[in-house]
């Protein structure tokens, strides 16, 4: 977890998975076709994607199928390596648009269009931690999600 504000370097396009590939091959895991597609998939989405999801698109693309299962076990990998996150509340993965930086996750989800939006916030996230350990609770992995209507939906409705 970071502890001071700083900026982000976001990739984006191609450098966007090259920056994730390199990250998967420093932690010593190869970056396959399959990581690679699942990756892909999971880059483009507007909104969370489930196994079953990014598993459909791929068979999809490469006119296949694709057991979900397989895609589960690369999503662990990336969630392990911060390549994605994954949204609880939908049992659905983001990718992580700045695999460099660690975090505890904020995610603002919109009950309407179902996009979801990570926020990084440090003071936040901190005031969470101190708040489970004067509980009496070790906090591995806080996350914090926030349910509503993004910009778009509010003015929308």
């Amino acid at each position: 977890m970071a502890t001071s504000p700083h900026q982000h370097h976001e990739p984006h396009g191609d450098a966007l998975p090259r920056a994730a590939q390199a990250t998967l091959e420093q932690s010593g895991e190869q970056w396959t076709p399959m990581r690679a597609g699942v990756f892909r998939v999971l880059a483009e989405a507007e909104q969370p994607l489930s196994a079953y999801d990014i598993a459909e698109a791929i068979g999809r693309a490469e006119d296949r199928r694709v057991a979900a299962n397989s895609v589960y076990r690369i999503l662990d990998l990336f969630v392990g390596a911060n390549l994605a996150h994954r949204v609880e509340s939908e049992n659905a993965y983001i990718v992580n648009a700045h695999p460099e930086c660690l975090h505890d996750c904020i995610f603002l989800i919109c009950d309407r269009c179902h996009r979801t939006a990570h926020l990084d916030d440090d003071r936040v996230t901190r005031g969470v931690r101190r708040a489970a350990e004067a509980a009496g609770f070790s906090p591995a992995r806080p996350v914090v999600e926030v349910r509503g209507l993004c910009a778009s939906c509010d003015g929308a409705g």
